[in-house]
């Protein structure tokens, strides 16, 4: 199937170099060009593209307005491109709140060095996010965070994640090492730590769920999403001022603590050893993801053993799988997010089709059924 696109950019420059590199593709044709959001909004009605490349900064109107309003009139899969800074961060996660799906970084100097690699990702994206869900795409704000199961009110939002008291609920006694554990029953067993993996609809995903959880939420929580190093840290803050949790950016060196979600730094492997302690890692040039799912449930699994519930939400490929496997050798759950509320059904179709999942969720039910398992 020959993907459509539409592509956006005040640069008559970039649009040219989009529009050339996507028309090397034969299963990708650029049905048309827009200068700002106005336009994008009118040429994506009358053209119905099945994907969107979107820059932010244009006159008359920005990037994110015309993505939002386009979700509302004609739902299309938009690609947006942005800065590598903490400002493009923000914007970019702006973007994907208004409804975008995914984003490339636009670098000017990657364009005219490595044309076949900006050429291969550019395509890849196009591809993949032409196939993303579109039930998942244009219906998607965020729901009013709720206290789910518990009545701890929300935290004042002036309360920093680095001082903020540990919940006060105690967990009830660790099973004896070996003990059968039930994947029916999960409420029955205690685990000592939460981890979380996704990819292509991961910050929309993990905002939706993490929101859901409640302030005395009792186990620690680790984040793997896909995304470049200079995004981490604007998302881990973005979170933590969303949600009664704390949310914060991995350390090398620092502690798990109960109720404290810790987002694998972009670009670079998190690992957790059995004393809790959490350990960056250089990102491996021989591994296609940094941060990689894989290596964080494979160490957790290792430290971890049967204490593990892991969670695989949206994205595209199958990173998680054999992390996942691990996790199951050792006696941990492992959920997958459902088909119909994904944005890429590509990581938890992964671990479905692998018969390593304990349970299949939809996205706004799986805060509802971590809470239930763990308080």
């Amino acid at each position: 199937m020959v993907v459509k696109v539409l592509v956006v950019d005040d640069s008559g420059f970039f649009r040219r170099r989009v529009s050339e590199i996507l028309s090397t593709d034969p299963n990708i044709q650029v049905i048309g060009t827009a200068t700002n959001g106005r336009e994008a909004i009118d040429q994506a009605q009358a053209l119905r593209p099945d994907v969107i490349t979107m820059d932010y900064e244009m006159p008359m109107m920005d990037g994110i307005t015309a993505v939002r309003n386009i979700m509302q009139r004609c739902p299309t899969a938009v690609l947006m491109f942005s800065s590598l800074t903490h400002e493009g961060a923000r914007v970019t996660l702006d973007a994907l709140d208004a409804g975008a799906v995914d984003f490339l970084p636009k670098n000017f100097e990657d364009i005219s060095r490595n044309p076949e690699k900006v050429k291969q990702l550019l395509c890849e994206k196009v591809h993949s996010i032409a196939r993303s869900n579109r039930r998942s795409i244009g219906a998607r704000p965020f729901p009013t965070p709720a206290p789910a199961v518990s009545v701890t009110p929300p935290r004042p939002a002036t309360t920093s994640s680095l001082t903020r008291p540990a919940p006060t609920s105690t967990p009830a006694p660790v099973p004896a090492p070996g003990a059968p554990t039930s994947a029916a029953a999960p409420k029955r067993k205690v685990y000592k730590l939460v981890a979380i993996g996704t990819s292509t609809g991961g910050p929309v995903a993990l905002q939706r769920v993490l929101t859901q959880l409640p302030a005395n939420f009792p186990a620690p929580i680790l984040l793997i999403q896909h995304m470049p190093a200079a995004f981490t840290k604007a998302f881990a803050e973005r979170l933590d001022k969303l949600c009664r949790i704390a949310v914060k950016e991995a350390e090398d060196g620092e502690l798990l603590r109960p109720g404290v979600a810790l987002l694998a730094p972009g670009g670079k492997q998190m690992m957790v050893d059995g004393r809790g302690t959490i350990r960056i890692l250089p990102g491996d040039d021989r591994l296609n993801y940094k941060p990689s799912v894989d290596i964080t449930f494979g160490s957790a699994a290792k430290s971890y053993h049967d204490k593990v519930l892991a969670v695989v939400l949206t994205g595209m490929g199958a990173d998680g799988r054999e992390g996942a496997r691990l996790l199951k050798q050792g006696g941990s759950q492992v959920w997958a997010q459902d088909e119909a509320s994904c944005v890429i059904y590509g990581m938890p179709m992964a671990v479905v089709k692998a018969n390593l999942a304990d349970a299949v969720y939809g996205l706004d039910d799986i805060a509802r059924h971590l809470t239930e398992a763990c308080l």
